[in-house]
């Protein structure tokens, strides 16, 4: 009977439905959005490898005034062949420096990140040389001015022409292109992680940029048990070399990609769960287009219920048909809401700005809720159909 009669107005069941629809299908899209995040990021600083140390210029960051002016200038190049030579249980030691500069192929141009490296930067970011060679110790040394450039650079410039042997122009200076890396993709903020070109550093520091400090050296450790190790002795022999005696404040501040990926995902964590908390509003709002369209339900068949009672219809028969009424309202729009935010995700995803991630949790959790938000706010009505007086209903005009 309670089927019945929804199926009767089948237009108000629908709409009455839109709200819980609406509500979970909010709730599992945003939620995705949030997890695709959260594991793009993690995939990105997992990719540096799970034991690599970053020493970044300036103090470490604990509130309070912002550092000095000069403060992103302390680290050396001289620093990171220090660490390399005297630190054991590191494999890898590599010194970059990073500015946006406009590069120009004939008619064509584009601005892009280029960084200045040196050749262990290949294997501590698992980079991959599609075509051509990566860069060297000699183009170190000579301060050649070549270039390794990423897919998105190399698309922007060359088309589908293979750029390996070509020169192109970074801020008005000639590059060789010696070597295209293979494609990475896009991170999870959606930053393309191919739109970067890679030079020598001493080119970058010497020729392009004109500075004698570094922006972050990048330490590959021999394994995971000796990353607090190495971190120590690093933080030991910085201060040493940078004058930092007593209770004097480091000039620099070291983090490993296992403390950064943790302090991530508790970021994203609450973010995923801030947007499940938005999203859930909405399922409350149609938790009470539920109870109102029962209560308009309850009123207009005041007559029926005062005739079942009359014929021996119970409490319990009167209570359980409203209850079934809007609890066939909660599952169905759970049902199609779970479809529409599935649908949604993969619509979000498709458009690669933002990755997004659907697990079986948040779809769980939101159907579960909104079969809850019809028994909830299916109650009042149910209750005030069932003690109705048949007297008075069968009087009901």
């Amino acid at each position: 009977m309670a089927i019945t009669a929804l199926w009767a107005n089948k237009l108000r069941s629908l709409l009455t439905m839109l709200g819980v629809i609406i509500g979970v299908g909010a709730v599992i899209a945003l939620v995705s959005v949030g997890m695709g995040v959260r594991s793009g990021i993690t995939e990105n600083f997992e990719s540096l490898g799970a034991n690599t140390l970053i020493v970044m210029p300036g103090a470490a960051n604990r509130g309070g005034p912002r550092g000095a002016k000069g403060s992103n200038r302390t680290l050396k190049y001289d620093d990171a062949k220090a660490i390399e030579q005297k630190i054991k249980n590191i494999d890898y030691v590599s010194p970059t420096v990073t500015h946006a500069f406009q590069v120009v192929n004939g008619h064509q141009n584009w601005n892009t990140s280029v960084t200045g490296v040196t050749p262990e930067l290949l294997s501590i970011r698992s980079l991959t040389v599609e075509n051509g060679s990566f860069i060297t110790q000699d183009d170190m040394k000579k301060r050649t001015r070549v270039a390794v450039i990423g897919a998105t650079v190399a698309e922007n410039l060359f088309g589908a022409d293979n750029p390996v042997g070509h020169n192109i122009r970074i801020n008005n200076q000639p590059f060789r292109v010696i070597g295209l890396l293979a494609s990475k993709g896009s991170s999870g903020f959606g930053q393309d992680q191919d739109d970067m070109i890679y030079i020598p550093i001493t080119t970058a520091q010497e020729r392009m940029m004109g500075i004698d400090f570094v922006h972050s050296i990048n330490i590959q450790v021999s394994s995971t048990d000796k990353i607090d190790q190495v971190e120590d002795e690093v933080t030991t022999l910085l201060r040493q070399r940078h004058r930092l005696t007593g209770t004097k404040e480091d000039d620099f501040n070291i983090q490993s990609t296992a403390s950064i990926i943790e302090s991530v995902n508790q970021s994203t964590s609450m973010l995923t769960l801030l947007l499940g908390a938005i999203a859930s509003i909405s399922l409350l709002v149609g938790g009470i287009g539920i109870m109102n369209i029962m209560m308009v339900s309850v009123t207009e068949r005041t007559r029926e219920i005062g005739i079942r009672k009359a014929l021996g219809a119970t409490f319990q028969n009167i209570m359980m048909q409203f209850m079934i009424e809007s609890m066939v309202i909660g599952i169905a729009g759970g049902l199609i809401g779970i479809a529409f935010g599935i649908a949604a995700s993969f619509a979000i995803g498709s458009f690669g700005t933002v990755k997004t991630t659907i697990t079986m949790l948040p779809i769980i959790i939101s159907f579960l809720f909104a079969v809850g938000i019809g028994l909830f706010f299916g109650i009042y009505p149910a209750r005030k159909a069932a003690k109705l007086d048949p007297i008075e209903a069968l009087r009901y005009e």
